[in-house]
């Protein structure tokens, strides 16, 4: 079972408790340790049409993404139909879509529209102090919030604080590094791995603790380089102002559609308490069991949708510039990379026994935890991979019991637990809200780098910061 992650560490308890995350016993599902690493070319190739082709062919890619997207789908699809027979490939277009692809579409839908009704007003600048204060309350925001829900809140803010600027990409990649990633590592709210950790035992105050100086130093540092960054880019531009407006119409800062906080707040308590309160099967299709807890959170996640779209005026919308393009393009895009991503995952899944057996075989030495590789391969496979079952993969991979890895073995978990959160900002695709953001940005009229360029960006940047986490706290 594929998760993409997407908001807060709550989000992934909603969609599915860890028991659910492999297929019931004796249902048709694809069995990963028979699967070559041939299965992954759809994937793969959903990764390049995503990378290549806004570059190569924009306007074939502009107008036919959906399209490209679903044939990538299907060129799994068929040839598990073909080899593995009806009732297996049945099953796992029903299991991605019922139980992974509509829950991910639903909240995502009902996030952005929340968001989306919040309006900063004022004459807020997006001067280098500025946008590093925003930048900072989003990543404290992140691990309350979860990422998802950070990033939807405050993307709009930052690019109409900068709308002014000539550079303004550099803004929206840090944005993606700190709030729709690292931000999110400090609580089981925060990122979905984490909640799934919480769920298998681990205290919901332990990576609270046992990250709180990797977060903060890789925060820190972050936010440091985004300041000279900013600082040298402003003075470049010679430090333009926006243009002032009239008395009369200036605005005051402040918050409009303070209304959308409440349902916000209305999202995190559905979601939770989907996780912590299962109902119990509600109805099975093909063997793809649907729980009632999850049916009525994206219920109730739909209703606080609609509830926003009536409580928050139109023109507080137009003012945001409020579009449901993004929206549509990660919708159409995440179908092919949910139904592509299948083997994948389920080759990860087969651990020892599956073709990436080697790469699992890499965490342990003469039985010891080699925690560097705990977080580079957790890491590594998460900035592609969904990083929940990535997580869960790598958690049981260690021994799976909480009680052990949080008191005997902390530095292997803080590992797993960095690796699955951090590292997810390596590639637009690593979690759910960065899509969203570089979508939202677009539409904005902030020229994104393409697929390998913010690849440049994460390579250059991170990977450095990475590698001196590791030295100072993995080795």
């Amino acid at each position: 079972m594929v998760r993409f992650s997407l908001w807060g560490g709550a989000l992934y308890a909603a969609v599915f408790m860890p028991e659910a995350a492999l297929a019931s016993a004796g249902q048709p599902h694809i069995p990963g340790a028979e699967l070559s690493v041939l299965w992954a070319v759809p994937f793969a190739c959903m990764l390049l049409s995503i990378a290549v082709m806004p570059l190569v062919l924009p306007h074939i890619w502009e107008k036919h993404f959906g399209k490209i997207a679903a044939f990538w789908g299907l060129a799994f699809l068929a040839p598990c139909l073909a080899v593995y027979g009806y009732s297996v490939a049945l099953y796992e277009f029903l299991h991605i879509i019922l139980l992974d692809y509509m829950p991910f579409l639903v909240l995502l839908v009902a996030l952005f529209t929340v968001a989306g009704g919040v309006r900063l007003t004022g004459s807020l600048v997006g001067t280098p102090l500025v946008n590093t204060g925003l930048l900072a309350v989003g990543t404290l925001l992140a691990s309350c919030m979860g990422t998802t829900g950070a990033a939807m809140l405050l993307i709009r803010p930052l690019l109409r604080a900068n709308a002014h600027r000539r550079y303004r990409a550099h803004s929206v990649i840090f944005f993606i590094f700190l709030v729709a990633n690292i931000g999110g590592s400090l609580t089981p709210l925060g990122d979905p791995p984490l909640f799934l950790g919480f769920l298998k035992g681990v205290d919901f105050f332990w990576t609270t603790t046992n990250l709180l100086a990797k977060t903060s130093l890789l925060a820190a540092t972050l936010l440091a380089i985004f300041f000279v960054l900013d600082s040298a880019l402003f003075k470049k531009e010679g430090s333009p102002r926006p243009t002032a407006q009239p008395a009369e119409t200036a605005e005051k800062l402040g918050l409009e559609g303070g209304v959308n906080l409440l349902f916000l707040l209305g999202i995190v308590i559905a979601v939770l308490l989907s996780g912590l309160y299962p109902l119990g099967e509600l109805v099975t299709i093909s063997g793809v069991t649907v729980e009632g807890q999850n049916l009525l959170r994206d219920v109730a996640l739909l209703c606080i949708a609609g509830l926003s779209l009536r409580f928050t005026s139109r023109r507080c919308r137009e003012l945001n510039g409020f579009s449901w393009a993004p929206m549509e393009e990660v919708a159409k895009l995440f179908f092919g990379i949910f139904l592509s991503m299948i083997p994948a995952i389920a080759i990860l899944r087969a651990g020892t026994e599956g073709a990436l057996a080697p790469l699992i075989c890499l965490v342990s030495h003469d039985g010891q935890p080699v925690n560097s590789m705990y977080f580079w391969l957790a890491g590594i496979l998460s900035s592609f991979l969904d990083n929940a079952p990535t997580y869960l993969v790598f958690f049981n991979t260690a021994g799976g019991d909480a009680q052990r890895l949080m008191h005997e073995m902390p530095a292997t978990l803080a590992a797993i637990s960095a690796g699955a959160v951090f590292m997810g900002a390596n590639s637009y695709i690593g979690n759910a809200p960065n899509f969203m953001v570089r979508s939202i940005a677009e539409s904005d009229g902030v020229r994104m780098p393409s697929f390998f360029g913010y690849m440049v960006w994460s390579v250059g940047i991170l990977v450095p910061l990475f590698a001196l986490l590791t030295w100072l706290f993995f080795v």
